[in-house]
C-alpha cells in the first residue's frame, strides 16, 4: 500500500475548513476529505460536486472547490482512519478543546499507514499557540515511536475572517485577505507542497503577531462595542469611543510585538493599518456577540487579552487598554454560550482575587494581578 496521491484529510467542514483551510488544499491539488461531527453537513458535502468561496473585496474572485468528500467521525470512525492512513497531510479547525477527540482516529490511520509511505503531515490550524503539538501530544498518548516513524507534526499560524454565513449551503463569503503560516520541520518540504502557505523557520512571531494583533483587536471591538450597543463589528469601529479602545489595545501589543520579535517590526505598522482595515470591512457583517464567545477561554492565561497584558507589565509598563478590554468582557452576555453562562455564575459567587486567580490564571503575586481585580469594581 501506499499513500493514494497528493490527498487531504481535514477534520472539522465548518467555515474555516472550507473557506480557508480546504480551499488553500484544494488549489495546491489535494483531493480534500473532510472529516466532521455535523451528519447533515457531511451528508450535503458528499452528496454535491463541490462548493464556491467568494472574496469580498479586492477583485471579487470566485473560486471552485471539487474533488472533496466528507465522513462521519461519529458514524464512519473507520473510513477516516483509513483516510488518514492514506493520506499525505491532515489538518483540523476544531477548536483547541476537541483535538484530543481527533487524536485517536489519526493514531489508528497512523498505525494502519503503510511503512514504506512518506511520513504524513499533520498540522492543526487552531487559534492557539503550539496546537500542533499539542495534538501531537494526544496522538503520542503511548505510542511515541509510532508517532516519531510516521509523522511530522508541525505548528502553524492561520489568519482569515470568515463571517456569519446567511445562506443555508456550502458556498461561504470571505474576506480577500488569508495567511496560513507553517513552521519548517526536517522533511516537511520533501513531502508536501503549498504554495499559498508561507514557511517559516520561526513560528512564534507570526502567531503571536497575528494572536495580539487581530484577535485582541477582533475581542476588543466585540465586547466594548456590546456595551456600546453595536450589532457588529464594523458597526462598532465608527463609533469614536470604540475604536479609541481598539486602537490603543493594539498601540500595546504592537509596542510588545516590535521589541519581543525584531523580524516583524519593520512591517509591523502596515500589519495593524490592515488589521483595522479587515476589523471595519462593512462586506463582512460579523457581530459582536458572535466574535464573543467563549469569553472564558478568551481571558484566559496564554490567550489574546492576558498573555500581552502580562508581558507588558512584566517589562515594565502598563496595560491600562488591555485591561480595559478585560473589564468589558466581563460584561458579555450570551444564553446560547455556556461559557457566558459559567462566566456570570462565577462572577457572583467568587471575589474579585479568586476570580482573577481562577478565570485568568494570573496569581496574587503577579504584578498584573492588582489591575485586573481593580477592572472588576
Amino acid at each position: 500500500m501506499t499513500t493514494d496521491t497528493r490527498s487531504a484529510v481535514h477534520f472539522g467542514a465548518g467555515n474555516i475548513g472550507r473557506g480557508f483551510i480546504g480551499l488553500v488544499l484544494h488549489r495546491a491539488g489535494y483531493d480534500v476529505t473532510f472529516v466532521d461531527v455535523d451528519a447533515a453537513l457531511v451528508e450535503q458535502l458528499d452528496s454535491a460536486a463541490g462548493y464556491t468561496v467568494e472574496e469580498v473585496g479586492g477583485a471579487g474572485t470566485i473560486h471552485t472547490v471539487d474533488r472533496c468528500s466528507a465522513i462521519d467521525a461519529r458514524r464512519e470512525q473507520a473510513a477516516a482512519v483509513h483516510a488518514v492512513s492514506r493520506a499525505n497531510v491532515v489538518t483540523c479547525a476544531v477548536g483547541p478543546a476537541v483535538l484530543s477527540s481527533i487524536a485517536p482516529i489519526i493514531r489508528e490511520g497512523l498505525v494502519a499507514r503503510d511503512p514504506h509511505s512518506p511520513p504524513l503531515v499533520v498540522m492543526a490550524c487552531e487559534n492557539a499557540i503550539g496546537a500542533s503539538d499539542t495534538l501531537r501530544r494526544h496522538v503520542a498518548e503511548g505510542h511515541d515511536e509510532l508517532v516519531a516513524e510516521k509523522a511530522i507534526f508541525a505548528n502553524t499560524a492561520v489568519d482569515r475572517i470568515i463571517p456569519l454565513q446567511t445562506g443555508e449551503g456550502l458556498d461561504l463569503r470571505v474576506e480577500d485577505f488569508s495567511e496560513w503560516t507553517i513552521e519548517r520541520r526536517p522533511r516537511l518540504d520533501e513531502v508536501i507542497s503549498i504554495p499559498d502557505a508561507h514557511f517559516v523557520d520561526d513560528l512564534a512571531p507570526y502567531v503571536e503577531r497575528k494572536l495580539f494583533t487581530m484577535n485582541t483587536g477582533h475581542a476588543t471591538a466585540a465586547y466594548h462595542g456590546l456595551i456600546a450597543g453595536a450589532r457588529t463589528i464594523a458597526d462598532a469601529l465608527t463609533l469614536p469611543s470604540v475604536r479609541a479602545e481598539v486602537e490603543a489595545a493594539l498601540a500595546e501589543t504592537a509596542s510588545l510585538l516590535v521589541a519581543t520579535h525584531p523580524i516583524i517590526a519593520k512591517e509591523h505598522p502596515d500589519y495593524v493599518r490592515r488589521a483595522l482595515q479587515r476589523l471595519e470591512n462593512p462586506a463582512l457583517p460579523d457581530t459582536c456577540l458572535r466574535i464573543g464567545r467563549h469569553p472564558l477561554r478568551k481571558i484566559s492565561r496564554h490567550e489574546r487579552l492576558i498573555s500581552p497584558a502580562a508581558q507588558i507589565i512584566e517589562s515594565g509598563k502598563a496595560p491600562v487598554a488591555l485591561v480595559r478590554a478585560f473589564g468589558a468582557a466581563l460584561h458579555y452576555r450570551n444564553v446560547e454560550d455556556a461559557e457566558s453562562r459559567e462566566l456570570e455564575r462565577m462572577l457572583a459567587a467568587q471575589t474579585p482575587q479568586r476570580f482573577v486567580r481562577e478565570a485568568t490564571g494570573i496569581d496574587a503575586a503577579h504584578p498584573l494581578s492588582p489591575m485586573l481585580v481593580a477592572a472588576m469594581t
